[in-house]
């Protein structure tokens, strides 16, 4: 167990709620990272666990009730969380959604990376069978009328039935392969790997070649998130903006793959809300957080799937 040796403040904006929040990441005794909403009286704490995700449809992973009490777009800290070892922290938070920061997982890094306690080694949860979550999985089991708002939202957004969401063992530790198909000239088809072990040299690799990639969005698509309260904090300090043609981008690309890199980030904050560290192969097709989060829900229904030590 590994937490951290004094109060972290982080202080931003939400992404979707474009509203101020200031968030403490704090000391715990206790195994598990929890949120705890502190605006809200007598609130209680939030498992960040892949059974306690109530909603991924706002593109982002939230833990808790979505109409009542949650913390929305928890993936680029939880990834932090990931890299620096910690898991075990409760982080005080004045409103319903992390600050965006960047758009990317780095800044969360920075600021952790020299306060986190001895590190004693995540739980290794082993993959043992191949288990696939698909899209049309997600869509069939949705009520009627969210189905038919899911389907039209895909057809504005350009996307296909056809993702999916694999992991199957490897005993080494987590290899992620991740591809994304677009229909935007300035992303087309873009792949990525990596492999994380816990070894001081994979951190380092994703740290230089990933963690600073940052979230993407088309500008023409900025007015219709925000009536839906989505991308009412994004800037262009915090998200890559595609142009309304979709070749090319209003501000600069840190690499000319940045958007897969940047789903690689999703995945392992997504992947850590298993409490663990996955040791497994990865493979993201037009990935998505609510198939990061059925591909757990999946692995975890049995346990001749998986083996912890």
């Amino acid at each position: 167990m590994s937490t951290v040796l004094k109060k972290v403040n982080i202080s931003g904006v939400g992404i979707h709620s474009g509203l101020p929040v200031h968030m403490t990441i704090c000391p715990s005794k206790n195994k598990g990272i929890f949120f705890q909403r502190i605006d809200i009286k007598n609130s209680d704490l939030i498992p960040a666990l892949y059974n306690n995700v109530g909603d991924t449809m706002m593109r982002n992973t939230t833990v808790g009730d979505p109409n009542g009490v949650c913390v929305k777009t928890i993936e680029h800290l939880m990834a932090a969380l990931f890299l620096t070892g910690v898991d075990s922290a409760i982080i005080k938070i004045d409103g319903p959604e992390t600050p965006i920061l960047d758009g990317s997982a780095y800044e969360f890094y920075k600021k952790l990376e020299k306060v986190v306690s001895k590190k004693s080694g995540f739980k290794k949860i082993i993959v043992k069978k191949t288990i696939v979550a698909k899209r049309n999985e997600l869509i069939k089991n949705l009520p009627f009328f969210k189905k038919i708002k899911t389907f039209l939202y895909n057809i504005f957004l350009g996307r296909s039935g056809n993702g999916y969401v694999k992991l199957s063992p490897n005993n080494k530790g987590l290899n992620i392969s991740a591809t994304l198909v677009y229909k935007d000239a300035i992303i087309g088809t873009q792949s990525y790997s990596c492999f994380l072990d816990g070894t001081k040299k994979s951190i380092n690799l994703f740290i230089d070649k990933i963690a600073r990639a940052r979230t993407f969005g088309k500008y023409s698509e900025w007015e219709f998130l925000k009536a839906h309260g989505m991308g009412r904090g994004a800037n262009e300090n915090n998200v890559i903006a595609l142009n309304d043609k979709g070749d090319g981008t209003l501000n600069k690309l840190l690499w000319p793959d940045e958007f897969v890199r940047h789903k690689i980030i999703d995945a392992v904050g997504d992947m850590f809300t298993s409490s663990g560290f996955v040791y497994g192969n990865l493979e993201s097709y037009k990935g998505s957080h609510a198939l990061n989060n059925l591909v757990l829900r999946k692995l975890f229904s049995d346990k001749s799937n998986y083996e912890i030590i």
